[in-house]
């Protein structure tokens, strides 16, 4: 039963890293920047924030899948 628990969260922890880098990081920090450009008032800190998402995107993504992987493996490794 611990196996297929981990499994799960290991599996959970490579969605969540990969929804979360990609899809709202990346492509949202994309988004930020490119909605802020096409702004009537330029404001310098959507401009920042969508950079900062754009630049850590992958920090963040592995961060979050490391909080499903991690316990995951523990569950895997005492099976």
């Amino acid at each position: 039963m611990k196996l297929w628990i981990g499994i799960g969260l290991v599996i959970c922890g490579v969605i969540l890293g990969i929804y979360v880098g990609i899809w709202l990081c990346f492509i949202g920090g994309i988004v930020d920047v490119i909605t802020q450009v096409r702004a009537e008032q330029l404001q310098a800190m959507g401009v920042a924030m969508g950079v900062v998402k754009i630049v850590f995107s992958g920090f963040f993504g592995w961060l979050s899948a490391a909080l499903f992987i991690l316990p995951g493996m523990g569950f895997i490794s005492a099976a």
